[in-house]
């Protein structure tokens, strides 16, 4: 056994193998940024580069820190790749695959790439370095993890929109952590040695108060512990699980078969409660279990549902030997502290069991928690334990009358048929009886068998025959040999035979889960599984089935015909159903119901119900049927979520065929209708102003046509617009602009359809400079305010602030607002949809394109925009865009 569990495991082993000739990862990590993670990095490249290796720096982030920018001496620095679209230059790629370098840096690796790179992140620039073979060393703090962003947002209130897979990050070959205490980093702060100028002083009041950066670098030291004890039972995996490292506390509890464990559930949260550890619950489930009167059955799956309320992982093993098996599970799971619970009289099997455990596992620390006596059985009703016990005492009857007539057929064969046999092979054909006896009645008739045949064999073949004396002492090790063969084989055989029954059952109940298995995976509707489920029920725990599932209104509704007796409570089944917990016959829920409702659950959504009506409840509470209950539901969760899935594939495939299409005709109906208009536009206007000069009483009719004809024009120029966005048309053209000056443009524009409207401003009083595309910024605006003016109404206030918020990143946010109805009650997002409108009841003209447009230009800028409902009446409509410094003018004196 111990070299069993000694030898490595060959499947961490050929993982082991398939990633060799991949480069190395070694990231450092740290709790927030000025920490010195930058720093170490290329302290350790300067360490390889004295050795000799080619170290290139692809990426390294100085942020002006003269101390940083020193440790670059002596490296070579890949040059950056610049286009003409992108401002800032980005990591080259190719160029680093081509030199191929030993070791290569690249700082922050949670850094999004500018448009038009090959991958959108740089830990996906990484991925290709590694697969190419070239170790790379990066840096990246806690709050990029993306498991952690969320909380990381509820500690400091910031949100951090560049994040790195978790699984990236666990796969790296070495996480170092860089850690710095909160007080000396805050001083570093002040000193100017994180952020440079006004921004340290705004950092220290903002993201890096004490109190943030306490619970940030808690997370990362535990997200390194984590890491660490990851690497840890890997390299016990490789090498062998040979003893249990006491690394950490862990503990594992064996459940027992007698009773009355909660003490020692409870006893074992409260020890994994004080000592903030993982604890399992476990029982060796033995060919006796299987012997053992339901009730106790049921108590311990009672007492391990109550271990895993109480937060210990859960399992039942299978082995005959209940001290190897725990060991084993304790070495593979690293557990190193094992609960055994102990009853104050008649229960020295316990220590036995101890001692066992102790001595093929010394390195394993066992606490004994003394038990009090269960409580008697409660059992099923008195009937019940009638008929189970006069069933079971006529069987053992028929044993012993079997056992009878066959001692009398070979005492009288041995007597009349085979007179000259000697009495040794009569002995072996008595044997033969009994083992006929035990494999067709079991253990005690077996026994039986064997007195029975021992006082036939002295009465009629030991002289002298006809009493039980013996004449010859011999004949007494004769029977001795008899009673104790008779006994051993009839043991043996009734323990085989018992074993094929229970491996019977098992290939049963794993055939059934085949062929549930293999028809589900043929489903092609919603009713085939119903169809399919009823009838693997019903052959399989003898139980009426049905299955609901919700509606579009949530209403549970019976899929295919209804099977059961009698219509189950409606609401029964919507409590189980909402809660995701199982109700009815045999739960704790509701019990004295002939139904028992179980929730299909599929993670944490609850995707539908099964309502059973079993015709022997007393069939369905054996606690292997319950697991089999468990398992068919299960599969039927998967079914319907897989059907679910393919649904909802089956959809998207469709929705992106119709918008690929849609877009196809607004291109072609864009450029075709554009021409003409513009010419119908031009007659329209020369038309207006020949009648006005004439003073025509037709100049009105004139000027309406040319209104509408400019509606059109933009209407078409929305189509088209959208069409070119969809298919990536669009290159951003930055230029550094003031924002008064982009409001004022915009407002010129707009003249024509503000007329005597005013807009209100509130803008900030300091020059405010922002690198955007002009035009496409203008058409933002232009379009939010032709947006308020078709809905706000001919009263309403129109009006546009602006401010700038600080935090990690600093935004701007600009508000065009007005003081209108408001937007309809949950439309503030489907509002932003293509060709969606807040209300298509309207006679306002359009065709729901403006909104979109703006959502796509300002995600072009790495900005945000959202709509909401002003306190005092009226509709906000949010741009958030990213600041960065504008760069600094020459000094030419």
């Amino acid at each position: 056994m111990n070299d069993e569990l000694q030898r490595p495991d060959p499947d961490a082993l050929l993982r082991q193998a398939a990633v060799e000739g991949r480069g190395k990862l070694k990231i450092y990590f740290g709790a927030c940024a000025g920490v010195g993670k930058t720093w170490s990095m290329l302290q350790e490249a300067q360490r390889l580069r004295g050795q000799g290796l080619e170290v290139l720096v692809g990426i390294v982030e100085t942020h002006d820190r003269p101390e940083t920018a020193a440790l670059l001496a002596g490296l070579t620095v890949l040059p950056r790749r610049a286009t003409g679209q992108q401002r800032y230059p980005e990591f080259d790629l190719d160029a680093a695959l081509a030199r191929h370098p030993a070791v290569i840096l690249m700082d922050e690796l949670a850094h999004s790439n500018a448009r038009g790179s090959r991958h959108p992140k740089r830990w996906q620039d990484i991925e290709e370095l590694l697969d190419a073979g070239i170790d790379v060393m990066t840096t990246v703090n806690v709050q990029h993890l993306e498991s952690l962003n969320d909380v990381v947002g509820g500690v400091t209130g910031i949100r951090v929109r560049e994040t790195v897979p978790d699984p990236f990050f666990d796969a790296a070959d070495e996480v170092v952590l860089v850690d710095l205490p909160p007080d000396d980093l805050r001083q570093r702060l002040k000193e100017g040695k994180v952020y440079i100028g006004a921004g340290a002083e705004r950092a220290i009041e903002n993201f890096f108060r004490k109190g943030n950066l306490i619970a940030l670098r808690e997370l990362a030291l535990r997200r390194t512990a984590d890491r660490v004890d990851d690497q840890m039972r890997a390299w016990r995996e490789t090498q062998g699980r040979e003893k249990v490292w006491h690394t950490r506390d862990a503990i594992l509890l064996c459940i027992g078969d007698n009773g009355g464990s909660e003490k020692l559930v409870r006893s074992a949260a409260r020890l994994a409660g004080r000592l903030d550890c993982v604890w399992h619950a476990v029982y060796v489930e033995t060919p006796r279990l299987y012997r053992l009167p339901e009730a106790r059955r049921r108590g311990i799956l009672r007492t391990l549902q109550l271990a895993r309320d109480l937060g210990a992982e859960t399992a039942t093993l299978s082995d005959t030997r209940e001290a190897r098996a725990v060991l084993r599970y304790a070495r593979d799971h690293n557990l190193g502290k094992i609960i055994l619970g102990r009853r104050p009289s008649k229960r020295w099997w316990r220590e036995r069991f101890a001692d066992r455990l102790a001595e093929l596992g010394p390195d394993l620390d066992i606490l004994i928690v003394a038990l009090d006596d269960p409580p008697a059985d409660v059992g099923p009703p008195l009937a019940r334990q009638n008929a189970v016990s006069d069933s079971r005492w006529r069987a053992q009857l028929h044993g012993c009358v079997a056992a009878l007539l066959l001692c009398v057929v070979v005492t009288l064969a041995g007597r009349w048929l085979l007179p000259r046999v000697d009495s040794v092979n009569l002995v072996m054909v008595y044997l033969l009886a009994v083992v006929v006896v035990a494999l067709r009645y079991g253990r005690w008739p077996s026994v039986v068998a064997t007195l029975l045949n021992i006082i036939a064999f002295d009465l009629v073949f030991v002289a002298p025959t006809g009493t039980m004396a013996v004449s010859d002492v011999q004949y007494l090790v004769t029977f001795g040999v008899m009673l104790a063969v008779g006994v051993i084989v009839g043991n043996l055989t009734a323990g085989v035979r018992y074993q094929a029954r229970v491996a019977r059952y098992r290939e049963q109940r794993a055939q059934h889960l085949y062929g549930m298995a293999k028809a589900l995976s043929r489903a092609l509707s919603q009713q085939d599984i119903a169809a399919i489920l009823q009838h693997s029920l019903e052959s399989t725990l003898q139980a009426r089935s049905e299955l609901h599932l919700p509606d579009e209104q949530g209403e549970l509704k019976v899929v295919g015909e209804p099977h059961l007796s009698a219509q189950p409570d409606r609401a029964i089944a919507h409590w189980s159903f909402t809660k995701g917990q199982p109700a009815g016959a045999g739960t704790d829920t509701l019990p004295g119901v002939p139904w028992l409702m179980l929730p299909l659950k599929s993670g944490s959504e609850t995707l539908g119900l099964l309502i059973l009506e079993p015709l022997n409840l007393r069939q369905l509470m054996i606690p292997e049927q319950q697991r089999l209950v468990e398992t068919f539901t299960v599969l039927i969760a998967n079914a319907l979520e897989r059907m679910a899935l393919s649904q909802r594939e089956a959809a998207s495939r469709l929705a992106a065929e119709r918008e690929q299409l849609r877009n196809a005709l607004l291109s072609a109906l864009s450029h075709d209708l554009r021409t003409p208009l513009t010419v119908l536009f031009g007659q329209a206007e020369i038309l207006t102003l020949d009648l006005a000069s004439e003073n025509s009483p037709y100049a009105p009719q004139a000027s309406a046509m040319r209104e509408q004809t400019l509606n059109t024009i933009r209407l078409v120029n929305n189509l088209l617009d959208m069409a070119r966005l969809q298919s990536g048309g669009f290159h951003l053209k930055r230029e550094w602009m003031a924002l008064d000056e982009l409001i004022g443009s915009t407002l010129r524009t707009m003249n024509a359809s503000l007329a005597d409207r005013t807009v209100q401003l509130d803008l900030p009083p300091e020059l405010l400079l922002i690198d955007v595309d002009a035009p496409l910024m203008e058409r933002v605006l232009a379009n939010l305010l032709e947006n308020a003016l078709k809905y706000a109404g001919a009263e309403a206030e129109l009006g546009i602030r602006a401010r700038r918020t600080e935090g990690a990143v600093s935004r701007l946010e600009i508000i065009v607002w007005d003081s209108g109805p408001g937007i309809p009650a949950g439309q503030e997002r489907k509002i932003f949809e293509k060709f969606s409108r807040g209300n298509k009841e309207s006679s306002v003209p359009g065709v729901g394109l403006g909104l979109a447009i703006c959502q796509a230009i300002v995600a072009m800028h790495d900005g945000e925009i959202h709509a909401e409902n002003r306190p005092q009446g009226g509709a906000n409509f949010v741009i958030s865009l990213p600041m960065t410094a504008p760069p600094e003018l020459e000094d030419y004196e």
